[in-house]
């Protein structure tokens, strides 16, 4: 009897309750305000760090990323972007002894009225080293051959040398800092250049704000066989001196 009575209910008209049931749906999600309706997305946003301690340097300067799974309205979440999500970690509390970071949700700024709802990795691998700086000497890149009939005769760098910082494992003793490529292929006379300066180790940095040598090119003519046998050639003319005594 029950059973009987429950069918009747569910199942007479039932084309005209279903109906009834979709309409009563979009009208609920019509009338329901989108800030009363979250969602979530995740994003991925750089990892900033800050305070390194002056004496340290960063092993790999490579940005780790964090992900950040965030909830929201439907009227924000399309406004939360990379843009306006900020993780920081600070080190100023750092030693070369300790390589492995923690992450929590307090590193990352969201704007209000959203929630964090988790972030990844929960860690992150950072390797600090000891800083050194080193005077290095520049080296001329000097690609491309001169025109026939002249002569590369000197190569001038001011300056010759240049303070560099870095991780102590990176800095060696025997490297050189060149210069950006210079072309004299072109060149028929003896010409001054600006090249920028190339690092051996991109993990290097310039101490100061000189970014740019002066290459100084000196050119001449080649001086032929011809010229030389010419030149060897010459008599020496022997001269008096004005006092001197007959013989």
């Amino acid at each position: 009897m029950i059973i009987k009575l429950l069918r009747n209910v569910f199942l007479r008209n039932w084309g005209l309750k279903l109906f009834s049931f979709i309409m009563a749906l979009l009208l609920w999600l019509t009338l329901i305000p989108e800030e009363k309706m979250y969602t979530e997305k995740t994003i991925t946003v750089p990892l900033e760090l800050y305070n390194i301690p002056p004496h340290m340097e960063l092993v790999e300067k490579i940005q780790p990323s964090l992900n950040v799974t965030i909830r929201a309205s439907n009227r924000l979440i399309p406004q939360i972007s990379a843009a306006n999500v900020h993780a920081v970690l600070d080190l100023s509390r750092a030693s070369v002894d300790q390589k492995q970071y923690p992450l929590n949700k307090n590193m990352v700024s969201i704007p209000a009225g959203a929630e964090i709802k988790e972030i990844y990795p929960r860690q992150v691998d950072i390797e600090l080293e000891r800083a050194r700086e080193i005077v290095m000497p520049i080296e001329a890149n000097i690609i491309g051959k001169l025109q026939e009939g002249l002569i590369l005769k000197k190569v001038e760098l001011v300056p010759t040398e240049i303070l560099v910082r870095g991780p102590e494992s990176k800095v060696l003793d025997t490297a050189k800092v060149r210069t950006t490529p210079v072309d004299i292929s072109l060149l028929t006379q003896s010409t001054e250049v600006e090249a920028d300066l190339i690092l051996p180790d991109p993990d290097l940095e310039l101490v100061g704000s000189d970014t740019k040598v002066l290459v100084k090119l000196l050119i001449q003519g080649e001086v032929t066989k011809e010229e030389n046998t010419e030149t060897e050639k010459k008599p020496e003319i022997k001269t008096k001196r004005k006092n001197q005594a007959p013989t």
